[in-house]
Formats: structure tokens, C-alpha cells, sequence
């Protein structure tokens, strides 16, 4: 599947469409990473969904835009890039940074989402993976950062808990996010937003659970047992904000489901999407 570019606020925007007469989805990944961490879904789509996956700003093949980005900031362009795109209603996944995002472009404009699912989302709980809060600190971040082997391996442990699902184009991928020229003080910054080093910073993870309280669409919060970046106690504790919410647990699964255990991963999305559309019949 060939790369498209468009021109959002400036900045060249990489995206992968599959196409399709179906709903609409939106697939954002997290923090550092890009859309090949979708790869498993767009490579079985079969038409009756069209899919999209994007680079964010300042990661994989994008542009870097006006960085710093904080997760209110990428949700703003979510929408700018969905409006260039002509996309209306949406079903929004989100993988990580990638589940915040989504959920506050669901806060931003609710008439346009019919469905949201969150996959090892951030911001909806305090406790978060040592290396993370370590990087808040001045210098110390910088180190941890250095584009290097190091990096990339401690990224891929971060992402998965099975080492085998790791192919070589995979690390080549990580290896190429890892070395992007200019992207480690943005992916800082970022961090920093969100992060102290005692944890996601408290008024970013309330408003996440204060909009995942006030939701009137279905939503599936998605989560693999053994992530090591956020623990899955922080989206049981969201499920049980939200009435429209279903929490599924992934086992022998980490942080990036779609990617871990994609075959099962694709066939909730696919039951997210029937929920989706028999709402709308019952709206209509």
C-alpha cells in the first residue's frame, strides 16, 4: 500500500487510506511511534471499512509542525487533518498518547464520533513506566534519548511483551522513528507535558476520565495484561466511568494490542463497529 501526503497547517502529513464503502475509522498511534504499528489492519481490510492510519506530527515520515505538541494540541490537529481529508463521521482508535488523543478529539466534536476505542491509553491514571517519569528530568532525558541501539531496544520492550512478534522490518521502522533528525526534543517536550516524575500529571488524567464520564457513544477500552508502560488497572478504573464502556483484557499481550494479538484485536474493532452502526440505525 502505497504512502499519501497532504498538507495540514503547513506541515506534510503521511496517512495509508485503505479505502472502503464502510464507516470511517481513524487509527493514531502513540507516543515515538507511527502508522506501521496499524500495519495489521490495514493489511486485512476488505472494503467494508475504510481505514486510516496517520503519521502525528513530528513522528515516523510527517513533518514536525509547530512543536511542541501536548496531547489538547494533536487532538486539534487530528481534526484539522480529518477535515482536509472530508472525513465526517468517525469511528477513533487510539493506541497510547494515541488513546488520549482520541478521546479529547471525541470531547471536541461529539457529532462526529460514533464510536471510540481505546487501546493501553495514557492519561487515565497517575502511575506510568520508570523510564518515562526518569525522562522528565534535565539531562537525564537527553541521555536516556541518545538515537542509538539502546534506544531502539528499549522501545520495543516498551511496545511488546512477546519478543517474537518483532520482525526485521518492524525494528527497522522503530530503528528509523528512533534516528527522525530533530525529534528528540520535541518527543521531551511532549512528554514532559504529561508527565512528572511521579507519574501522568493529575489534571491531564482527570480531564481524561471526566470526558470518558460524559460520553454518550459506545466505547471499548482495550488492554494487554502484561503492558509495562501503563498499568491495567488505569483502564478498569475508566471503564467504570463510562455507562457506554466495555473493558476487554488481552493475556500475554503488551502495550500495543493491535499490533501483539491483531487478530483478535481486529475482531473487537469489528464488533465496535456493528455497536457503532446500530446506534446510528437507532438515531436515524
Amino acid at each position: 500500500m502505497q504512502d499519501k501526503m497532504i498538507v495540514v497547517d503547513g506541515v506534510n502529513i503521511r496517512y495509508r487510506d485503505r479505502g472502503g464503502d464502510g464507516p470511517t475509522v481513524l487509527m493514531t498511534h502513540g507516543i515515538a511511534g507511527s502508522l506501521e504499528l496499524w500495519q495489521k489492519q490495514l493489511d486485512t481490510a476488505d472494503g467494508t471499512v475504510r481505514l486510516i492510519a496517520w503519521d502525528m506530527p513530528g513522528h515516523g515520515l510527517s513533518g514536525m509542525g509547530a512543536q511542541p505538541y501536548d496531547p489538547d494540541s494533536f487532538s486539534r490537529f487530528a481534526w484539522r487533518f480529518a477535515d482536509a481529508l472530508g472525513l465526517q463521521n468517525l469511528v477513533l482508535v487510539g493506541n497510547s498518547l494515541g488513546g488520549a488523543i482520541s478521546l479529547r478529539m471525541a470531547d471536541l466534536q461529539p457529532n462526529r464520533v460514533v464510536g471510540l476505542l481505546l487501546a493501553d491509553a495514557a492519561t487515565l491514571g497517575r502511575e506510568t513506566y520508570l523510564p518515562f517519569r526518569l525522562m522528565t528530568l534535565p539531562f537525564l532525558g537527553e541521555l536516556l534519548n541518545r538515537p542509538g541501539p539502546m534506544a531502539v531496544e528499549q522501545q520495543l520492550k516498551a511496545l511488546f511483551h512477546d519478543p517474537s512478534v518483532v520482525t526485521e522490518e518492524l525494528r527497522a521502522c522503530v530503528t528509523r522513528n528512533v534516528h527522525k533528525p530533530g525529534a528528540v526534543a520535541p518527543f521531551l517536550a511532549t512528554m514532559r507535558s504529561m508527565t512528572s516524575l511521579s507519574g501522568q500529571k493529575p489534571q491531564i488524567v482527570d480531564r481524561s476520565r471526566a470526558i470518558l464520564g460524559a460520553l454518550q457513544i459506545p466505547v471499548t477500552i482495550v488492554h494487554g495484561r502484561q503492558d509495562i508502560v501503563l498499568p491495567l488497572s488505569h483502564s478498569q478504573a475508566a471503564a467504570a466511568l463510562c455507562r457506554q464502556a466495555e473493558i476487554i483484557v488481552l493475556e500475554e499481550c503488551g502495550h500495543t494490542p493491535q499490533f501483539e494479538q491483531s487478530q483478535r484485536f481486529n475482531q473487537i474493532l469489528s464488533d465496535l463497529l456493528k455497536k457503532a452502526a446500530s446506534r446510528e440505525g437507532v438515531a436515524a
